[in-house]
């Protein structure tokens, strides 16, 4: 064999080992997979902006609801919010910690339990536990809450309803909260079924979109002055802004914000595909192309041919479909998303041989907000169709919304 095909089959077998090995290790550490687009560097994240917070803090005992992605970012790497504000002699009694537990690593919807962080010492307090709204009882030695949590703009993203949670516990104890902005991925839009009173749960727990188009600052400045908190309390709040971002902004997340977003594009892909979250269809979750595919053993292989296996992995325990293979998409090469797609959910639905048991009802139901969705699905809507009947509440809810907009 000549010499340079030699040294190309050696730096292809190298290749393939380093990204198995760099992939093995993303997945340990909770980093994020491979970006699809570049970071703006230039975004300064609340965290960051130290001279801007610390005076709110020095002197009080301090709560911190936060997880993984409450970072610091440096020029080499990151460091977490709690170290951070320990090293500035901030005095922090207690950590609250959102769905997924406060190092990210639990399965979506399993109960984390109180704890100690093993690092600091400090006590961990799930909110998504035995109770997800803090207590009298572990706010009574507070004087202040830190909010510091990654969100990705979509409504059944619970970390949105741990920032209401949280906000209303602090209004009923008279204790301010201090909310450090991060970027929104999916900040570029609003588009979805808006939520209905009856179907309000801790997957959505307001009349907005299923894409809302703000900032987790943003949208706490609309829980509070839109009179959203128990009895219309109002939380005293302060929100740290962002430096050098606007809705327009590409920005890529450089933690991944829990176990099954792994990358940029399942972020862009996650509020179309997270709609499968109340079907039979597994949309990733047991592959390492999580809200980047779906399928299922029950969807017909002759029209769709792509197919995977899912396996228990990293933030999915049991995979629907484990062990099974699963007949779809991929969905990796599509172009970024501006807009909720229902063009997959309505295929899946058209080529499943068990379309009785497609739609788990509570479960979609309280993914879409309504009972309409299925229903105009079952009835064979076309997507434009069903996207017409969005319109009028989408427009009203932008009105809203654009009275709580700090950027552009």
């Amino acid at each position: 064999m000549p010499f340079f095909l030699k040294f190309k089959s050696t730096f292809l077998l190298l290749f393939i080992l380093f990204s198995t090995c760099a992939q093995k290790k993303e997945e340990q550490t909770g980093k994020i997979a491979p970006k699809s687009k570049q970071s703006i560097k230039e975004v300064v994240v609340a965290a960051n902006r130290t001279k801007a917070y610390l005076p709110y803090l020095k002197g009080k005992n301090i709560a911190v609801v936060a997880n993984q992605t409450s970072v610091l970012f440096k020029t080499k790497g990151y460091t977490h919010l709690v170290d951070s504000l320990l090293s500035l002699d901030v005095n922090i009694k207690k950590v609250f910690a959102p769905e997924h537990g406060f190092r990210g690593k639990a399965d979506a919807g399993e109960l984390v339990k109180d704890g100690f962080d093993t690092k600091t010492q400090l006590p961990l307090i799930s909110l998504h536990g035995k109770n997800k709204k803090p207590s009298t009882k572990q706010l009574r030695d507070v004087d202040l809450v830190v909010f510091d949590i990654q969100d990705v703009g979509v409504r059944f993203y619970t970390y949105i309803s741990t920032l209401q949670l949280v906000m209303e516990a602090c209004a009923e104890s008279n204790i301010p909260v201090l909310v450090l902005d991060r970027p929104n991925p999916n900040a570029h839009y609003v588009d979805g079924p808006i939520m209905k009173t009856e179907h309000i749960s801790f997957l959505g727990m307001q009349q907005i979109p299923l894409v809302y188009g703000m900032t987790i600052g943003e949208y706490a400045k609309m829980i509070n002055k839109e009179g959203w908190l128990n009895n219309k309390l109002k939380a005293d709040l302060t929100v740290i802004p962002l430096k050098n971002w606007n809705h327009s902004s590409s920005y890529s997340l450089p933690i991944r914000p829990s176990p099954n977003l792994p990358n940029d594009k399942s972020i862009n892909l996650y509020p179309s595909l997270g709609l499968f979250e109340g079907t039979t269809i597994n949309a990733g979750r047991g592959t390492e192309f999580q809200f980047q595919r779906y399928g299922s053993s029950f969807l017909d292989s002759t029209v769709l041919k792509f197919n995977y296996i899912p396996e228990p992995n990293f933030g999915s325990k049991s995979p629907k479909g484990k062990g099974k293979i699963c007949y779809g998409e991929n969905l990796t090469k599509t172009e970024e998303m501006s807009s909720v797609s229902l063009k997959w959910l309505i295929k899946a639905y058209k080529n499943s041989k068990n379309k009785e048991d497609f739609f788990k009802t509570a479960g979609f139901t309280k993914h879409a907000g309504t009972e309409k969705l299925q229903q105009q699905i079952e009835a064979g809507f076309s997507e434009s169709e069903i996207k017409e009947t969005w319109k009028v509440d989408i427009e009203a809810f932008k009105i809203i919304r654009e009275k709580y907009l700090i950027y552009d």
